[in-house]
């Protein structure tokens, strides 16, 4: 069964952006995909300290719970990554997270030995789910060239997104059932590349 990873990077685990993200696991798991939900802000980790072990390793100098998180990225077969706006960028603790896989990036683009399958990077796609309470021009544009880097060294390419814009005036999302289903219909569409669809009697909202 394919794998697809969830990834939390609000630090607000019960959020908007958190009930975005459960809604498009919801339909990759009905596309008939297992799906695996991580929330960063969870994790004890620490930032990228720049000693370039990696560049000689597959692996980082820390032992914390980075650990098991590489293998589990090295295997999956497409990503979710969801996120508010803060500052104009992603939330502090994700942009850590993402820094880490510097493991991932020394292995492809130094030691040209990815950590990757050549078959596994052909199916990989990712989605990206924003929200942001501002509705202003380019309001996205920071976390998407964040995600996007991130995306090609993990070497799982953007595929699709679904960004949404005005929730300091939306507030509650569970008002916008609306927001809620599309999330599902871009989950249910990752999940079906992966695995024979199953037609959702109904979209969840």
């Amino acid at each position: 069964m394919p794998k697809i990873i969830g990834l939390l990077g609000s630090p607000l685990p019960e959020g908007n952006t958190a009930r975005l993200l459960d809604k498009a696991l919801e339909g990759a798991t009905a596309a008939g995909c297992e799906v695996e939900l991580i929330d960063v802000i969870s994790l004890d980790i620490q930032s990228c300290q720049e000693i370039y072990h990696c560049k000689d390793h597959d692996t980082c100098i820390f032992s914390d719970d980075m650990v098991p998180i590489y293998p589990k990225f090295a295997a999956l077969d497409s990503l979710v990554l969801a996120t508010p706006v803060m500052t104009m960028g992603i939330p502090g603790h994700l942009k850590s997270f993402i820094d880490r896989f510097q493991v991932f990036y020394m292995a492809k683009y130094f030691r040209n030995n990815p950590l990757v399958s050549p078959d596994l990077k052909a199916r990989r796609r990712s989605l990206f789910i924003g929200i942001s309470g501002m509705d202003i021009p380019g309001v996205f544009d920071g976390t998407k060239q964040t995600t996007k880097a991130f995306f090609d060294i993990i070497d799982c390419p953007y595929y699709d997104e679904f960004l949404v814009s005005g929730m300091d005036r939306i507030k509650d999302i569970t008002t916008r059932p609306d927001l809620l289903t599309t999330a599902y219909q871009k989950g249910f569409a990752l999940g079906a590349r992966l695995s024979t669809p199953v037609s959702p009697s109904r979209t969840q909202a």
